[in-house]
C-alpha cells in the first residue's frame, strides 16, 4: 500500500508517517516508481506506536516495541527492553500519582479552611472574608 492509504488505515496523517520513516520507526521501502510502500506489518508497526502514545509514551520509548515486533515476535511487548519501558513508565506514574495525591491532600485543606471561614463569618463569630473587591475598593485611589 501506498503512504495515503497507510494513514488512512492507520488513523494518522501521511507527514506523521514521514516524521516516524526519519526517526528509524518505519521502514522506508519505496517501489520502482519511486513511490513508499508499506504492508500489513507496517500497519501493525504505527498502531503499536499510537496505541502507546496514547498511553503517554513518548515516541523514543515505542523503539523497543517497534524492534520487537520487526524482530518477528507476535506482539512489541514480547521482548526484555519493552517490558523495561513498561516498568520505567509504571514507575514514572506512580511518581506522579504520589506528587498528585500530595497537592490534592494540599488543595483540600485550603478547601477546608476557605469552608470553615465562611461558616463562621455566617455565624457572626469572624469577620467576613474578603474573597472579591467590591466596587467601592476598586475606584478607592482613583482620581475622579
Amino acid at each position: 500500500m501506498r503512504i495515503g492509504e497507510l494513514a488512512e488505515r492507520a488513523g494518522t496523517s501521511t507527514r506523521t508517517l514521514r516524521y516516524y520513516e526519519s526517526r528509524g520507526l518505519l521502514p522506508a521501502r519505496r517501489a520502482g516508481n519511486g513511490y513508499r510502500t508499506y504492508d500489513e506489518d507496517d500497519l501493525r508497526l504505527i498502531q503499536q506506536i499510537r496505541t502507546l502514545k496514547d498511553f503517554g509514551f513518548d515516541l523514543e520509548e515505542t523503539r523497543p516495541f517497534v524492534e520487537c515486533l520487526r524482530a518477528g515476535h507476535p506482539a512489541g511487548d514480547s521482548c526484555p527492553a519493552s517490558l523495561d519501558v513498561y516498568r520505567g513508565k509504571l514507575a514514572e506514574l506512580d511518581e506522579l500519582i504520589g506528587r498528585l495525591g500530595s497537592i490534592r491532600a494540599q488543595v483540600g485543606e485550603q478547601l477546608a479552611q476557605a469552608e470553615t471561614a465562611q461558616a463562621e463569618a455566617a455565624q457572626g463569630v469572624a469577620p467576613e472574608p474578603l474573597c472579591e473587591l467590591t466596587i467601592h475598593q476598586l475606584h478607592e485611589g482613583e482620581d475622579t
